[in-house]
């Protein structure tokens, strides 16, 4: 696990200091006090004493005073720090893994239920918003082709690439060809280049028919595009962080005063990581560029990105726990929970590093080693 953090040197008790106002605040958004962590925590040291050491994690820029309030919230880099060095290694209970693992077992052989299915246990299990891309090739290769004559020069091309995925393309021929003749080409064409990257496929061209060469090129055009266009991506649970009602109810907090204190601290902490995590599933463009820089093809293990890491505007008010999965030279994909940065951290790491390596298992049987 790696998350992007110049660390502060602190002593032990700040450090644990820092551990204590990260996990309160992240149960219930409200600035965490002194006086509240010495009377919680039996801390046996004086209010005074913990006092200076919040003011220096105050000036490590680790934890900050909303408003004029008395108490302190974390930073961008108080998270930084605290899923760095604080976190600890934190996994699912086994009944929490058996039950997860039981579910991908009952479903079908079926590679997009287990999309949806990830991303419902993903959250589920971290109570954020949660996403999948579908698994593809580093490189688009070619695996299939039909072609489907629909009237006069229109003719439908079915392409499908290694790994599963589909495009299709209305084409127009120069002449009208009968359907014997289109699956006779789209038969000698798959039987050539099965397996072949796009360059591989123009270098064919050459040597073949007319409309061999045709087809041949624009499958090519079509494998291009797929090397530089979007995957599919599914994602769940939005409500965990748009419905401040829906985040209350899962604190279990009865006190009618209490609870419009953290609703009102819950619409007003929540709302912009929120909307900026809505706003990223959404524009499709920006989620792959930030998917790519943020976790390179070679990458391993499970990463952090906490508050934009200074790199991206988008996702000032946004925590990502991401990681690959799949099946190294065969297919990719990735999977990870977002949302506002207040995220309980041990939690999600641990549910994205567990459903990475069980779809990993998965694609391996389907795949194979070699």
């Amino acid at each position: 696990m790696e998350v992007n953090n110049a660390m502060a040197q602190l002593t032990q008790r700040q450090e644990y200091l820092l551990n204590l106002i990260v996990r309160e605040y992240v149960n219930a958004p409200t600035p965490v006090s002194s006086k509240a962590l010495v009377e919680r925590y039996n801390l046996a040291v004086s209010s005074a004493t913990v006092r200076n050491d919040m003011a220096a994690l105050e000036e490590e820029g680790l934890i900050a005073a909303p408003h004029t309030s008395a108490g302190r919230v974390p930073t961008e880099a108080g998270y930084r720090y605290f899923v760095q060095k604080l976190i600890g290694e934190s996994e699912l209970t086994p009944a929490e893994q058996r039950t997860i693992r039981h579910q991908f077992h009952q479903s079908r052989l079926d590679i997009e239920e287990w999309l949806r299915l990830a991303t419902s246990v993903l959250a589920h299990t971290a109570h954020s918003a949660s996403l999948i891309t579908l698994p593809v090739a580093s490189r688009a290769r070619f695996k299939h082709l039909e072609l489907v004559h629909t009237q006069g020069r229109l003719v439908l091309m079915i392409l499908v690439l290694g790994g599963g995925d589909v495009r299709q393309q209305m084409l127009t021929l120069a002449e009208p060809v009968s359907q014997e003749e289109l699956s006779q080409v789209a038969g000698q064409i798959t039987a050539a280049c099965a397996g072949c990257l796009a360059s591989d496929i123009r270098a064919r061209s050459a040597h073949q028919t007319a409309l061999e060469a045709e087809i041949t090129e624009l499958v090519a055009d079509l494998l291009d595009r797929a090397d530089k266009g979007h995957r599919l991506t599914y994602y769940d649970g939005l409500s965990n962080i748009l419905d401040p009602s829906y985040v209350l109810n899962r604190l279990e907090v009865s006190d009618p005063q209490e609870r419009e204190e953290i609703l009102h601290a819950l619409e007003e902490v929540d709302s912009p990581g929120a909307l900026q995590t809505l706003r990223l599933l959404e524009e499709q463009n920006l989620l792959e560029e930030i998917l790519a820089e943020a976790l390179a093809p070679d990458e391993q293990g499970v990463q952090v990105v906490i508050g934009g890491e200074g790199r991206w505007e988008e996702l000032r008010h946004i925590a990502m726990i991401l990681s690959h999965y799949g099946v190294h030279g065969q297919a990719m994909g990735t999977l990870g929970v977002l949302g506002p940065v207040r995220l309980h951290y041990g939690r999600a790491i641990s549910a994205v590093r567990y459903v990475a390596g069980l779809m990993s298992d998965l694609l391996l049987d389907i795949y194979g080693t070699d």
